[in-house]
Formats: C-alpha cells, structure tokens, sequence
C-alpha cells in the first residue's frame, strides 16, 4: 500500500460510510521511531446509529501500548459502546487505550478495534486527524520530514493531480502499424491507445505483438522526442482468476482458483517491470480488470443474469482479493497511477447496481494490503459503446405524460442515467464517501461516437415515450445491453485531457480495430471461449432481454485486428474524421 494524493476527508451521509484515512506517525517523545496508519470506516444504521472500525497498523518500532486520540468533527457524535480498547469521551474528544492482550505490536503488526456510536443530524462526518502516543500523525515514515516531500519516494507529492494534464500519451507502434495498413488509417494511427496485458505470456510479448518492456521502453523514446511534455503510459490490467464470468469470448487462462499465480506470475512480474528505475520519469495509468467487480453485484444468485461461474467467483472472493492485490502491488510504484473498471451507464446505472458496485469495489480496496488511498480513478465504458451524451432527452424526459424512465422495456427501462459523462460524474460524486471527494474519472471513447447517416439530428415528435427514444437516441444499438462488435458504431471523441468537470481524460483505451470476441467458435491456445453474444443470429438472453446480438459477422477472437470493424468505425466517426 502507499499513500494517495486524492483521499480526503468528507462529511458524508450516505447509507454505508467508508472513509480510510493514511497516517503516519513521527517519532515518539520517548525516542522511539514510531510510525503507523490508521484506517477508519464507519456504516450509518439510520435513526442517528453507526458502528465504526479503526485499524492501528504500526509502521514503526515495536510498542509494548499504546493511546489512539481523535476528536469527532460534530460534539453530537459520541462513542456508547466499544471494543478491544478501553474507550473514554470528553466532549468532542476520543481516546482508546490498548488491553492487556493487544497492548504489543511489533513492526507491521496491527489490531482492530471499534465502537457503535450515536450522532444527530444529517451527516457522520467522519475524523480527520489522529495521534498516537501523544505524537500528531504526520504522512512520513520515521525520520523523514513532512516538509520535503522529495525525500519520501512514496509521498503524494510525486504524482501529479491529473495525470494526462500537459502530458503526451504514448502510441502504441503495433496498432499503429494496423491503422495505417488500412485505407484512411493514417488519419488516427497517431492517437494514443492502450497496452493490453491480457494474459501471462503478454508480459514477455507474443507473435506479433511485444512485451511490456518493450513497450515501456518505446515511451521512453517518445517522451525523449517529446522534449519537456511529460509522457502517459496505458496499460490495462486483465487476467483475473475467473476472467469475465459473463462473458466467454473474453475468458482468461486462469481458473477460477488461480490466485496464486495471478499474484506471483502476473501482478508481480508485471509491478516488477513497471518499478524499474528507466520507467520512472513516465506517469504510468493502470486500468485495473475491467469486466470484474460489477459482474459480483449483476449477475450473480438469486438475479435471473446469474451465472454459475460469476456465483463462484463471488463466493470463492478471489475478484476482490486479486483487484486488491493489484491495487496495493501496482500502487507501490511511485509513478503508477491505478484506475478501477465502474462498467458504464447501462451495466451500472440502475438503483440497485450503483452503490452496490462502488460498495465492492471499496472493499476491495481494501483487500490484500490496498487502501482506497491506491485507487487514483476510474474508468467506465472500457471497451464498450455507451454514447457519451444523449443530446435530446434525459432519463427524466416527459413524453406524452409518462417520464421515459417508468417507462418499462423502453430504451431507458428504469434506468437513473441515458450516457456515460452523467454517470461518470455521478459515480465519482457517490465514491467520494470512501475514495475521497478528488478523485478522478476516465471515460473510454473509443467507439461510442455514433456518427454517420443513423445519427439522429433532433429530437423524435412522436408523443409516444417508445417511439420517442428509439427515433431519439444517438446510440443505435438494438439494446443497452449488447457488447460484442456492434453494427453501426463509429470512432467517439478524441482522446484529451480535463474534457469536462471531474473527468481526466477522454481516452481509447480499446484500441479501435480489436474485435470483442469471434462470431464462430475458433480453437485458440489463449484461453478465450465463444460467447452467443458475438454471434449475429443469436436472439439473446435475460441480460439483453431477448433481443438479437447487434454483432458484427465474420469477426476474429478478441483482441485480433478485425479490419472490417475499423472501416466502419472510420466510417461512422463522431466528431468525423
């Protein structure tokens, strides 16, 4: 785990509050180096209750006792029953005692504590501040001063905000390569895309394509020619045990049991190519296993979209356990900047999906050594093809007297969102409560741009709400939730920097061109079955109620250059090419 610039302490009064807060202390009065980090998250029960845990992990020499202090922002918050420490309150002020049996902890050691509180009002803010034997937390190691942030490697100070913020991003040579070996391909074979480690053998390099290394060290020399511009590298992190549980054309090499060797062959190598010191001046985005975390909440038992696999995964916990080791892995490097998959708007942007997905993915930020304090963003629509905005109506629109969200099995069907920015902000403003109120959004645009002559140009004058949306909208796929190698798409926007509030970057992380998954069975050494959703006969399934795929014909295994996709997506660019 390391320390994160966006974290922040917030007033929050969600249902579920989690706020991690990462302290380190400075050397005791008694000459002790004494360092630790506090982890504090709270869940309000409604009617003024909530139960809070605090983790005290020591980072410094060892302790024979301890004393944790904290003030409570609010004097109407007070501690009525705790546990595994002697707690006492006066007014605003908190103090916990270590017992008998937990008073020693050695280096790297920890102990958990809590209590049920009570509060008034509408928020549970959470405390911002805590000590420690009488000694402030500081962010620093021992011996290390919080006012020079270039001594601590591991500082917040070494990443910057926003990384795509005045920098270049590299493009990547062997997809280039691919876009100008098709006609009109020059024309976006310089945009930025990103690196897919998809399985082991990637780390290395494959036929055809290389290894990460090899990748990093050609942004190495584009930063080079880059003169000052700081350079961003993309690389997307996608190998979990289990890989996709919904979805067969993008299953992974590793079984579902496989943590082991996600942790030791994948998620190390790759750390330990990404810590070496020649990559140090490249700001480094992970995308972190997309297709993952919200499968736990959709489609798993007792929903009718469950599947065998997804139940296994959800109750073997090895999505949230190897996220969470990514996270704090990949998070070690000063220079790495980790964005979590949030689906997009029409996997995740019904009331029952949101806050759960953001619940999950909390946890597992806080799996296997990570803190929230390792997530920098994240990132929704990855490799899919939400419309960016809806330009003429909202889930919220009233058409014929009915309002186009209640309207059952229509283009919205109930759903709080109808494009991805909406949800994107919206998204960030609800994982503030346990990520921090700055944290950042990226939003694939890859091939979401609709264009050419389906493209509506105003809004539909029919007065009925069905009708309405279906003349209406930009995104022209038969349902919401078809995703393989859809007919009709076109390019989306430009990747760029700071496109609108709260949001990072636009980017191409998909790189346009890469099929989604083969229309037929296709034998294949990559570990990568055959999903009916990529098959344009097929008439569908509860997750797409019923309807037929949208899929391309005649496509190749996922991640091989299918050449008639990227013909139409040129053809089909909003803004045009």
């Amino acid at each position: 785990m390391r320390s994160g610039r966006r974290i922040t302490a917030a007033a929050v009064s969600f249902v579920v509050m989690a706020t991690t807060f990462v302290m380190t202390l400075g050397a005791s009065p008694a000459s002790a180096a004494t360092a630790c980090r506090i982890d504090y998250s709270a869940s309000n029960w409604g009617g003024g209750g909530f139960s809070a845990n605090v983790t005290v992990n020591n980072l410094g020499d060892a302790l024979s006792n301890w004393t944790l202090t904290f003030a409570f922002p609010s004097t109407s918050q007070r501690v009525s029953q705790g546990w595994n420490a002697n707690w006492t309150q006066s007014s605003a002020n908190v103090t916990a005692t270590s017992m008998s049996y937990n008073g020693s902890l050695a280096t790297g050691a920890s102990v958990q504590i809590g209590f049920n509180g009570t509060y008034t009002g509408s928020s549970n803010p959470a405390p911002t501040s805590f000590s420690l034997n009488g000694v402030a937390c500081t962010g620093q190691p021992p011996g290390e001063d919080p006012e020079d942030p270039g001594e601590n490697p591991e500082t917040p100070a070494d990443r910057v905000n926003n990384p795509y913020a005045g920098a270049g991003v590299y493009v990547n040579p062997d997809w280039a390569a691919k876009a100008r070996a098709e006609s009109g391909g020059s024309r976006i074979a310089n945009q930025p895309t990103g690196v897919w480690m998809d399985r082991i053998a990637a780390i290395a390099g494959t036929t055809g394509a290389r290894g990460l290394a090899s990748h990093l060290d050609g942004a190495v020399q584009q930063d080079a020619a880059n003169g000052s511009t700081p350079m961003v590298f993309q690389v997307v992190i996608y190998n979990l045990p289990g890989r996709d549980c919904a979805a067969l054309a993008s299953n992974g090499e590793l079984g579902p049991g496989d943590l082991s060797r996600y942790k030791s062959e994948y998620i190390d190598a790759i750390a330990a190519i990404l810590a070496r010191p020649a990559y140090a001046n490249l700001r480094i985005v992970t995308v972190i296993e997309i297709d993952s975390l919200p499968n736990l909440i959709t489609n798993v038992a007792p929903r009718e979209t469950a599947t065998a696999q997804c139940d296994t995964m959800k109750s073997n916990g090895n999505y949230v356990n190897g996220v969470g080791y990514a996270l704090n892995k990949l998070g070690d490097v000063p220079n790495v900047y980790n964005y979590i998959d949030a689906g997009h708007h029409g996997w995740i942007g019904w009331d029952d999906n949101l806050q759960p997905t953001i619940d999950i993915t909390c946890q597992a930020a806080r799996a296997q050594g990570a803190t929230p304090a390792d997530v920098w963003g994240f990132i929704t629509n990855t490799a899919n093809y939400s419309a960016l905005r809806e330009p003429f109506f909202t889930a919220n629109t009233t058409v014929g007297g009915r309002v186009l969200r209640e309207v059952s099995g229509g283009w919205v069907d109930w759903n709080r969102y109808v494009d991805e920015l909406s949800f994107a902000q919206d998204f960030r403003t609800k994982a503030a409560s346990c990520f921090g109120s700055n944290i950042g959004m990226l939003i694939d645009t890859s091939r979401n741009g609709w264009g050419g002559s389906a493209r509506p140009t105003a809004a539909s004058t029919s007065t009925d709400p069905i009708t309405f949306m279906n003349q209406s909208r930009i995104d022209r796929r038969i349902h919401l939730g078809n995703w393989c190698n859809q007919s009709g798409a076109g390019l989306g926007e430009r990747p760029r920097s700071a496109p609108a509030t709260g949001i990072d970057a636009y980017v191409w992380i998909k790189p346009p061109g890469e099929s989604d998954g083969s229309s037929s069975q296709i034998p294949n050494d990559e570990g990568k079955g055959f999903d009916r959703m990529c098959d344009p006969t097929y008439t569908g399934n509860p997750r797409n109620q019923n309807n037929m795929s949208g899929a391309l014909p005649n496509a190749p295994l996922s991640g091989h250059w299918f050449s008639a996709q990227f013909q139409q997506l040129m053809q089909n660019a909003y803004p045009a090419l």
